[in-house]
């Protein structure tokens, strides 16, 4: 269901973007085809922009996606028109609308999708909690599906990460630990920028440790703060269900 609802928002996206590109005197197939290529590169500015740890390699990305969907939007519009010639369709040659080409149009649409999504998924990880869920990856070749129940906490090692389960197994997997954490949801916590951790297997024992399981792993002055706030609700709500009485 969480596919079917990912897939769900960038179909709602594509098919706005294609009415916009109606309007602009493209027909319905073109403007889709058109609309597609926002997809990927909105997905890379989602999923790369937290990664990228200075202002400036912010700022060279943006710029990177903004070359990409421009470069892409020509050639494919340039074929298109190519194509529609070919089978003898005697169309005078259009020019690409100044829209498609304005930075500051494509930052808009991009930044909108990026960040729709973003809140998109984090109201499904709310809906479909942790214990009715799963994941599917690969590791060493293998595809391998877990309960999200099961997963202890991620630790990222520079070019790949490792997903330790509460039975003490492990798997290798080259998803970056940012988009892990956009998968899996607010039922994990960041708390270090090598360690993501399951909320709930999760026990605060100093202002720099938490255990996890047999481990303690590391807590980072960045994501201190998130941290603290996430376990005392969590606490909070372990005790009014153990005091008889109260609400």
């Amino acid at each position: 269901m969480r596919i079917a609802l990912r897939i769900g928002y960038w179909l709602f996206a594509i098919a706005l973007l294609a009415a916009i590109l109606v309007s602009l005197d493209y027909t319905l197939s073109q403007a889709v085809l058109i609309g597609l290529v926002f997809c990927p590169c909105a997905l890379a500015l989602e999923y790369l922009m937290p990664k990228a740890r200075r202002p400036v390699d912010k700022v060279y990305l943006s710029l990177a996606v903004l070359l990409s969907i421009v470069l892409l939007i020509l050639v494919l519009h340039q074929c298109v028109w190519t194509t529609l010639t070919q089978y003898g369709a005697h169309l005078p040659e259009k020019e690409v609308p100044p829209m498609l080409i304005n930075p500051a149009f494509l930052g808009l649409i991009l930044t909108v999708l990026s960040i729709g999504d973003f809140y998109w998924a984090r109201w499904i990880g709310r809906r479909y909690k942790a214990k009715d869920r799963s994941v599917t990856f690969f590791s060493e070749r293998r595809s391998i599906t877990l309960p999200l129940a099961d997963i202890l906490y991620i630790e990222s090692n520079d070019t790949e990460v490792r997903i330790v389960t509460a039975s003490g197994e492990s798997y290798r997997n080259k998803t970056g630990i940012s988009q892990w954490g956009n998968l899996l949801g607010e039922d994990f916590l960041r708390i270090h920028r090598s360690y993501l951790v399951r909320a709930d297997a999760a026990t605060l024992i100093s202002a720099d440790t938490v255990s996890v399981g047999e481990v303690q792993l590391p807590v980072s002055r960045k994501y201190r703060e998130s941290i603290y706030s996430c376990l005392a609700k969590r606490s909070q709500a372990s005790s009014s269900h153990l005091v008889p009485g109260r609400p």
